[in-house]
């Protein structure tokens, strides 16, 4: 079963244009660029430091809430500053109907650019990713990401009962259901798991639709190489889906679901 009438606050499904189209970046953009970078690295190698420290000094729950917010604080920041140095334009706010929204909630997007888990967690305070093992021991996004209570993806059972568990909580679980950025437009096929675990913890799939033409941080594109500038990035809410036993067939439907909308 799924809500397609469900469809909170959804915005218009045209990519967001700016008046000065994206174009090559010169010296100035450079440096901005080398700037926006540095920011970003900074800002999340200091919460990574602190966080140990809150750790220890907050209680589990407290603890949890405030790393939460703490990194969707860091990416809003950058997101903020990205934009009123001309570098990005990023028009996000329709995930802003989600934000206090009650209960658990699966938040379920396409995956074209490494940008993309930024923008939704910049939005979505309560929002728990789930991360490569690896990342978990990067000294900009390890600490943090442990006291947020974030879930590694290599766990199997065990991340399906972390995911639930959290949406029991009341938290918001970000998934990209691609596994990896996307490399065959409009979206790679699904991977398993999405809703078994909206099935398992009764949560609804709320999906997000997010639309880019820049090349950056697409599949292939290093952090450090400068694009072409401005980068504009659309966030839009789609379809909402009720969970269901039969776990495969909504996968099914669902990868359809972002396969009809991407190609609109």
């Amino acid at each position: 079963m799924d809500l397609r009438g469900v469809r909170p606050a959804r915005g218009d499904r045209r990519l967001t244009t700016t008046k000065t189209p994206p174009r090559p970046p010169g010296p100035l953009q450079r440096l901005l660029f080398a700037l926006l970078i540095a920011q970003l690295g900074l800002m999340s190698l200091g919460w990574n430091l602190l966080s140990p420290v809150l750790s220890v000094l907050l209680p589990r729950r407290l603890g949890t809430r405030v790393g939460r917010r703490g990194i969707s604080r860091v990416y809003r920041v950058f997101w903020r500053t990205a934009q009123a140095i001309g570098m990005m334009h990023v028009d996000s706010s329709a995930l802003d109907a989600l934000r206090d929204e009650p209960g658990g909630l699966i938040v379920a997007a396409n995956h074209p650019t490494m940008l993309d888990a930024l923008v939704v967690v910049a939005r979505l305070p309560r929002g728990v990713c789930v991360m490569k093992a690896e990342l978990l021991r990067n000294v900009f996004l390890g600490t943090g990401a442990r006291l947020a209570r974030y879930i590694r993806n290599d766990a199997g059972r065990g991340m399906v009962r972390e995911a639930v568990a959290t949406l029991r909580e009341g938290g918001q679980l970000v998934l990209f259901p691609e596994g990896t950025r996307t490399v065959r437009p409009p979206i790679n096929d699904f991977k398993a798991g999405i809703t078994l675990i909206a099935h398992l913890a009764r949560a609804p799939i709320q999906t997000v639709l997010i639309e880019s033409e820049s090349p950056y941080l697409t599949k292939g594109w290093p952090l450090l190489r400068p694009p072409p500038v401005p980068v504009v990035i659309h966030v839009r809410l789609g379809a909402r889906f009720a969970p269901d036993a039969d776990h495969r067939a909504a996968l099914r439907r669902l990868e359809a679901y972002f396969a009809d909308e991407l190609e609109r």
